[in-house]
C-alpha cells in the first residue's frame, strides 16, 4: 500500500488490523510450540493478548523501533478511544492500542519481516 493511502487510514482502523495480525501471530506460535489441547491454548493466548501484556511488551520493543515506527505507535497510543477494557488500566489500554496500530501499519506496508522481528522480541521476553 502506498504511503498516501496508508496515511489516510484512521489510527484506530490500523489498530483494528493490528489486533488481528498480533492475535494470529500468537495463535500460530502457540500451536507450533505447544502440544496442549485447544482449551489450554486459548488460556495461553489470553495471557499474551491483553492490554497489560501488550503494554509490557511495548516497553521492551521501544528501544528497537525506528523513528517512524515510534511515531506510528504514539499515534495509536494517543488516539481518542470511546471505551476501554474493564480489565486493564487506561494507560495499558492506550499502550496496547499503540502496539496494535504499529502492527497494523507494518502489515499494510507489507513489512511482514519486520513484524516477525518485533514478534520474536516479544517471544524472547516471555521465554527468557
Amino acid at each position: 500500500m502506498d504511503d498516501k493511502t496508508l496515511n489516510s487510514i484512521p489510527t484506530l482502523n490500523l489498530a483494528f488490523i493490528g489486533d488481528g495480525v498480533y492475535d494470529l501471530l500468537v495463535r500460530e506460535y502457540l500451536v507450533t510450540h505447544s502440544a496442549s489441547h485447544v482449551g489450554e491454548l486459548n488460556k495461553m493466548k489470553v495471557d499474551l493478548v491483553n492490554c497489560k501484556s501488550q503494554a509490557a511488551f511495548m516497553k521492551r520493543l521501544m528501544e528497537h523501533l525506528t523513528e517512524e515506527e515510534v511515531e506510528v505507535y504514539k499515534r495509536g497510543r494517543n488516539a481518542k478511544v470511546n471505551s476501554a477494557s474493564k480489565h486493564s488500566t487506561l494507560s495499558d489500554y492506550h499502550a496496547a492500542t499503540g502496539m496494535e496500530a504499529l502492527f497494523g501499519w507494518l502489515y499494510l506496508k507489507g513489512r511482514q519481516e519486520r513484524i516477525n522481528e518485533l514478534f520474536t522480541l516479544i517471544i524472547n521476553t516471555i521465554t527468557d
